[in-house]
């Protein structure tokens, strides 16, 4: 079996997938493990989704940071999924 390395959308869709699946609510530590990504990729890439409004934080109780999508990320997931099953369709 071969492994090969993720390419950029599927970094950030797997990111966002986590967020969605863990009630659109995750704290940072828990969403770099899932994700499992060194923490350096990791801080580059949660600054891009916060930059281009994909996701952002919120506070919670006792002044935890949460992450959230937010209705771009939300489209995001939905339209990727609409690629992936266009490729699908035409066996790309």
């Amino acid at each position: 079996m071969t492994t090969r390395k993720r390419d950029r959308l599927e970094v950030i869709h797997d990111i966002l997938r986590i967020v969605r699946d863990h009630s659109n609510s995750i704290k940072p530590t828990p969403l770099l493990r899932y994700s499992n990504l060194s923490s350096r990729s990791f801080s580059e890439y949660h600054a891009e989704l916060l930059a281009k409004g994909l996701i952002k934080e919120m506070e919670g109780r006792k002044g935890r940071k949460y992450i959230t999508l937010t209705d771009k990320g939300f489209r995001f997931l939905e339209r990727y999924h609409m690629i992936l099953g266009f490729i699908e369709d035409f066996d790309l």
